[in-house]
């Protein structure tokens, strides 16, 4: 039995603890924003957040995970496609196909917590997912517009 908090809520699944985090999420939690892509950690199509980690949770097992830990998919980053990424993303019709869509909208959310205005080269060095369609260069315009319709961090 696996004990995990998925976008707020603590839920307990049984599966085999060898299972990864993304079929957990797509056929026991009923979360399908997550998309399978290439099953080793390099597409990206798998991101979630983990305490607001980038993470691919193709190959990450539940094991690896306790309770206390927050796992964010694209269904929990925003209840209403609110979030300033998700809000830039239809402004500048990012998606093609779609497919990578919400594995590149959760590691540019992640970007930005932890760095609000990123550079080009952040944002190249960062955002590592793989778009078949090829549209990098409206993911760079899209983050860059977030970024700039982010409020102020606040310090603590």
């Amino acid at each position: 039995m696996a004990r995990l908090n998925i976008n707020g809520t603590t839920r307990e699944i049984e599966v085999d603890p060898d299972t990864p985090l993304l079929w957990v999420l797509r056929e026991q939690a009923g979360l399908t924003g997550s998309k399978y892509g290439c099953g080793v950690a390099q597409c990206g199509a798998c991101t979630v957040h983990i305490d607001g980690n980038p993470v691919r949770s193709c190959v990450l097992p539940v094991s690896g995970l306790t309770a206390e830990q927050k796992i964010t998919t694209i269904e929990g980053l925003s209840k209403d496609g609110s979030h300033p990424v998700q809000q830039a993303w239809l402004k500048l019709d990012v998606p093609q196909c779609g497919y990578c869509q919400s594995g590149m909208i959760m590691a540019a959310a992640a970007l930005l917590q932890t760095n609000p205005k990123p550079t080009d080269a952040d944002i190249d060095a960062h955002i590592t997912n793989i778009c078949r369609c090829g549209t990098y260069n409206r993911v760079r315009e899209a983050i860059k517009q977030a970024a700039a319709g982010l409020p102020a961090k606040q310090s603590t």
